[in-house]
C-alpha cells in the first residue's frame, strides 16, 4: 500500500480482539477517517440510503457524502461518534438483506472514492479486493483474550461474555460467508493477519504503520 495516494485500509475483526479500537487509532494516527457498521448504518438510517437512492445521490454534482460528514461531525478518526452513540442501535441478530448489503457496499465504494480511509468489518476485504491501493488486515486474540476485555468493557459476567462471542462469532462468519462465498478467518484474504497475545493496542497499531512504511 502507498500511502501518497488514495488509499483504503480495511480491517477485520474477532470480538473482544481490540480491533475495532486499533482501527480508530490507526485513523488517527494516519490523519483520515474511520468508519464502520454504525456508521454505515447511521447514514443509511439519516439518509433514507437505498441503492436506488444512492445511485441518484452520486448522479449530483455536490457531493452528498460531505454534507452527510458535516451533519455527523466526522473529522479524523472520529467517526461521528456522538451521533450514532446515542442515535443508533445496532443489533448484534438484526438480519442484513441483499439490497441493505448492496446500500452498505455501495456506501464504503462512495466513501472511498472520494478520500482514504479506514473501514472496520462490513466484508471490506471483498469489496475492495480489486482496489489498487488497498491493504487488508485480520485482527484476532486468543478466547481469554476476548473474555476478559468482553467483561471489562462491557461489565459482563464470564459466562454472559462467552454467550456473546459464541453468537457473534457464528453471526459475523455467517455474513461473511453469504455474502462472500468465503470464510472470514481464511487467511488468503489478507494482507497482514496480527494476533494480540501479549500485544497492546497501541503496539498493533505501530506494527501496521511499520509495516505500511516499508
Amino acid at each position: 500500500m502507498n500511502r501518497t495516494d488514495q488509499f483504503v485500509i480495511t480491517i477485520n475483526r474477532e470480538v473482544g480482539s481490540g480491533g475495532r479500537t486499533i482501527g480508530r487509532k490507526l485513523a488517527e494516527q494516519l490523519g483520515v477517517n474511520f468508519y464502520d457498521k454504525a456508521l454505515v448504518k447511521a447514514l443509511q438510517e439519516k439518509y433514507q440510503l437505498g441503492v436506488e437512492e444512492i445511485e441518484k445521490l452520486k448522479g449530483r454534482k455536490h457531493g452528498w457524502l460531505e454534507d452527510a460528514k458535516r451533519v455527523m461531525s466526522i473529522g479524523p478518526g472520529t467517526m461521528g461518534m456522538q451521533y450514532y452513540q446515542t442515535s443508533v442501535t445496532v443489533k448484534p441478530d438484526l438480519l442484513t438483506t441483499d439490497e441493505m448489503f448492496k446500500a452498505e457496499k455501495e456506501i464504503l465504494e462512495s466513501i472511498a472514492g472520494n478520500e482514504s480511509c479506514v473501514i472496520a468489518g462490513r466484508c471490506g476485504f471483498y469489496v475492495f479486493r480489486n482496489h489498487p491501493n488497498h491493504l487488508s488486515i485480520l485482527i484476532l486474540a486468543p478466547m481469554e483474550y476476548r473474555l476478559q476485555r468482553l467483561q471489562q468493557k462491557q461489565g459482563l459476567s464470564r459466562e454472559e461474555a462467552e454467550k456473546t462471542i459464541k453468537k457473534i462469532d457464528q453471526m459475523r462468519e455467517n455474513y461473511v460467508k453469504n455474502y462472500t462465498k468465503t470464510s472470514r478467518y481464511d487467511t488468503r484474504n489478507y494482507d497482514m493477519v496480527i494476533n494480540m497475545n501479549g500485544l497492546t493496542e497501541d503496539q498493533a497499531v505501530q506494527m501496521i504503520l511499520d509495516y505500511i512504511g516499508k
